[in-house]
């Protein structure tokens, strides 16, 4: 009995200090609420203190991420699927903002990011920091990860394994992997029943330039055309629920976008499938020199000319800063009040230190206006 009734008590006591703190709780945050736009309390619940130098990001809406269901529904009501690569923080926030529905974290990256001629040299580590910068970025759409060259053709173990990767390590709600062969069906069927969705990529598979000769386009005669549509129709019996179309005529894609139940994304491609995708870099017109003209595919339309403003951005930075004309006043916010300036030349010049104490009387006269020689102590 002595036993229970200390339990008791100390379940009495947890209880009390339970409301005592829900109390205090309350009135914290009621105090807080009250205040001028309720900043009181977003500080409370920050470890970032009120006068930073740098912003974070804005908090994003969970409520509104994309999901196969809503990939789906699109499809289902004739609605074409955007979807475009990025591979950085800010590539991602920028497809965040504009809506679009899938953010592919391509093994492209190996060619527009690293400076690599092909796809194949990029590392599944190197794919792991991209898709982790990804994800911290776009929190609208679905997020694909693809399964780079070596990391899982050997078996269906490792391509289930690669997938886990980058779904765990990688943030990424999804993958893709090329190709349709048998052993690529087999590995997609392995990662799907492995609990980890799959979209699937035919036509031209850059993973695949060794045999096929180059970055060449598929589905060119009867033989190949077939194939194209037979693979695609085999990789949505695995358990794909997307599939990737490049480079392939207009008619064959129309032909497998009418023979499937789930979305094609075409890629030079043609206007008949479910959905679009290009690359990030190719439809910004980001990189304007002979080497990337020499591999931008001719079927990228580019909604931008950003190369050409990075580049006059670059020179008139560089031209100002040559001129001492940046930074002037406006960017060089930060100053000492009057008194301090005076005190800090003074200090400068009891260690002897005459130059530097020249030097920050000369900037004192250009940013301080109202400060002058005579008001020295």
């Amino acid at each position: 009995m002595k036993m229970i009734a200390s339990m008791l008590r100390r379940i009495t006591s947890h209880h009390q200090n339970a409301n005592a703190a829900s109390c205090y709780l309350h009135s914290i945050i009621s105090s807080s609420s009250s205040s001028k736009n309720g900043n009181g309390w977003r500080r409370l619940m920050s470890n970032v203190p009120e006068n930073t130098v740098y912003g974070g990001p804005k908090p994003q809406n969970h409520s509104q991420r994309v999901t196969l269901n809503h990939l789906q529904q699109k499809h289902q009501k004739g609605t074409p699927i955007t979807m475009v690569t990025a591979y950085d923080y800010p590539s991602a926030v920028h497809l965040d903002e504009a809506g679009i529905d899938i953010c592919l974290v391509g093994d492209s990256a190996s060619m527009v990011v690293h400076g690599h001629d092909t796809t194949l040299p990029i590392s599944l580590d190197e794919m792991l920091v991209h898709c982790r910068a990804v994800a911290r970025g776009a929190k609208r759409p679905l997020l694909v990860g693809d399964l780079p060259f070596g990391t899982y053709e050997a078996s269906s173990s490792q391509a289930v394994d690669t997938a886990v990767r980058v779904l765990k390590e990688g943030g990424m709600d999804a993958i893709k992997l090329e190709g349709g062969a048998p052993s690529r069906i087999t590995a997609a069927k392995a990662i799907v029943e492995a609990g980890i969705a799959v979209m699937g990529h035919v036509g031209l598979t850059p993973q695949a330039i060794s045999v096929l000769g180059g970055f060449r386009p598929q589905g060119k005669n009867v033989a190949s055309a077939l194939k194209v549509v037979e693979t695609a129709l085999a990789l949505q019996e695995a358990g794909c629920f997307s599939i990737v179309l490049e480079c392939v005529p207009p008619t064959v894609a129309a032909a497998a976008t009418s023979a499937l139940q789930i979305p094609t994304i075409g890629i030079g491609a043609g206007p008949y499938c479910g959905g679009q995708v290009l690359v990030y870099h190719d439809l910004l017109g980001m990189l304007q020199h002979p080497h990337h003209a020499k591999v931008t595919p001719k079927f990228c339309k580019q909604y931008g000319h950003v190369g050409d403003t990075i580049n006059k951005a670059l020179l008139e930075y560089k031209d100002e800063v040559e001129n001492r004309v940046f930074p002037s006043s406006t960017h060089s916010p930060y100053k000492m009040n009057a008194g301090d300036v005076d005190k800090f030349i003074c200090e400068l010049q009891k260690l002897e230190l005459r130059k530097a104490a020249s030097s920050a009387e000369e900037a004192a006269k250009q940013f301080y206006g109202g400060w002058n020689q005579e008001r020295k102590i």
